[in-house]
């Protein structure tokens, strides 16, 4: 049976996250690659790199950013991104076995959700070991995930849009179940409900003290949690992001 990622980031994935902003993505990268505090030239390794929007304006900063991802169809947009060559490799590779040798970069980053996929606890353990392991023994990670509390507090049943260029509809239904977010999406023409493509995406709801715990056991510490892109203090309630920075355990 195909896991739902393996069907979801696909080409009907830019379909519908065509709103995501490339400049924005920018920003938010400038700012949080300055709390990591990186020597200029550091190796990055983007984890779930996607479209490649966030390895781009790594790359821009000067960093030796290299991209894995598991979808080859994200990949390839990456590389058509990628005009100029600013990234130094887009690998194909599955997160919980990361086919990156040992102690490889000074820095992980993981962003924009891309975590917390496997409802298989142990597989979530996994990627957090595989970061641990391709990073130096100075090495740092970030992991931009969502705020469960918040997420509980603020969860959108159901909205619906239609996607300019192509002129599809796009439904889109969520619900909390087995603690994860799961959202169904449908794609079709607004005039042929036959021809709709239904895709599921989930995310599992990991508190921090799971982080922290999992961290400390794949021998990882957080340094400092962040509760927005502008860089706010975390509150488990009211942010709406909880991005971890931390380093190698001593």
């Amino acid at each position: 049976m195909t896991a739902w990622y393996e069907k979801s980031f696909g080409s009907d994935y830019m379909i519908v996250y065509r709103h995501r902003n490339w400049e924005q993505a920018v920003r938010e990268v400038e700012r949080m690659s300055s709390w990591l505090s990186l020597p200029g030239a550091a190796k990055i390794l983007d984890i779930g790199c996607g479209t490649g929007r966030h390895s781009l304006a790594l790359a821009s900063l000067g960093y030796c950013v290299t991209g894995v991802d598991l979808s080859e169809v994200l990949l390839e947009q990456a590389r058509e991104h990628d005009k100029e060559g600013q990234i130094e490799a887009l690998i194909h590779g599955d997160m919980r076995r990361l086919p990156i040798p040992d102690g490889s970069f000074r820095a992980t980053v993981n962003l924009f959700t891309s975590f917390g996929y496997f409802e298989d606890e142990a597989d979530n353990h996994r990627v957090l070991k595989e970061i641990r392991r391709v990073l130096t023994e100075n090495g740092q990670f970030l992991i931009d995930f969502l705020n469960p509390d918040y997420v509980r507090n603020h969860l959108v049943p159901h909205s619906r849009r239609v996607d300019g260029p192509t002129g599809l509809l796009i439904d889109e239904v969520r619900k909390i179940k087995n603690n994860c977010v799961r959202k169904q999406i449908t794609i079709q023409p607004e005039s042929d409900s036959k021809a709709a493509r239904i895709y599921e995406e989930r995310v599992c709801l990991l508190s921090l003290e799971w982080f922290e715990h999992a961290l400390a056991e794949a021998g990882l510490a957080i340094g400092r949690v962040y509760g927005d892109y502008e860089g706010n203090t975390y509150d488990q309630m009211e942010s709406p992001r909880m991005i971890m920075t931390g380093r190698v355990s001593s």
